[in-house]
């Protein structure tokens, strides 16, 4: 299947490792023209290297004006926008009693407002578009809660609804906006949260695996194809069956 990528212009944040990596790739593979972003200059440049991407810039999409900068940066490398990928490393790890109220200032700017920003920043280029695409990586906590991931769970909770009323309000300028909310995936984040516990969450999934980044990727691409023209508002699990409601 042609998913319509060719020349698509695409920023994809949080793209040096992960899930960002694998969704900037997935892009690239389909002949978009990608823009990549994180704080790490680095990885940045090796991943640009490796997954052929257009160019990057290392930024902080968590402090003010870094949301901004990355789609300057991207609209004048690119000659313009059509596709968006929100995408944030994880905030920190806590329970309510565990997680200090500094820490809710920092879950809000890295998970929430760097999203809301970008789009705010992005917006007209991809109305201009006339096939506008714009993803946000969230969770499946967004669903069923995790253990542990307080501030995770309420923050791509905001996320999600604020995706679902965006969504309706750019609908007749043809852009899209979805999320795409993983489960357990195996990257730098799952072996960090779980260590040793892995092949026991990987037990407790019904595929019996983790997923591959790679396949979060291919979904993403989908996601932004043309045939996922009149998909919108939507949150797509990809989590091997783990959920357990009913969705």
């Amino acid at each position: 299947m042609d998913l319509g990528l060719k020349d698509t212009r695409a920023l994809v944040a949080a793209a040096s490792k992960g899930l960002g990596r694998a969704c900037a790739a997935a892009l690239a593979a389909e002949g978009a023209r990608v823009f990549i972003v994180s704080r790490d200059e680095a990885r940045l440049a090796e991943t640009e290297r490796e997954i052929g991407a257009c160019g990057h810039l290392a930024v902080d999409l968590a402090r003010p004006g870094g949301p901004e900068a990355a789609v300057e940066a991207a609209v004048r490398t690119l000659g313009g926008l059509d596709v968006l990928v929100c995408n944030a490393g994880g905030p920190p790890p806590g329970t309510f009693e565990s997680t200090p109220p500094d820490a809710w200032e920092v879950g809000y700017h890295l998970t929430l407002m760097s999203t809301v920003r970008l789009t705010r920043a992005a917006l007209p280029h991809l109305k201009g578009s006339g096939r506008g695409r714009i993803v946000n990586i969230t969770s499946i906590s967004v669903r069923q809660p995790i253990p542990n991931l307080l501030l995770s769970n309420a923050f791509r909770s905001a996320v999600t609804a604020m995706a679902k009323t965006l969504s309706a309000e750019v609908a007749p300028y043809g852009v899209t906006v979805n999320n795409l909310a993983p489960g357990a995936i195996l990257t730098d984040r799952a072996r960090q949260l779980y260590g040793d516990d892995l092949e026991a969450i990987a037990r407790g999934i019904p595929a019996g695996r983790l997923g591959d980044p790679a396949e979060l990727g291919a979904t993403c691409a989908f996601l932004c194809s043309l045939q996922a023209g009149y998909l919108t508002g939507q949150t797509i699990g990809l989590d091997g069956g783990a959920l357990v409601g009913v969705h």
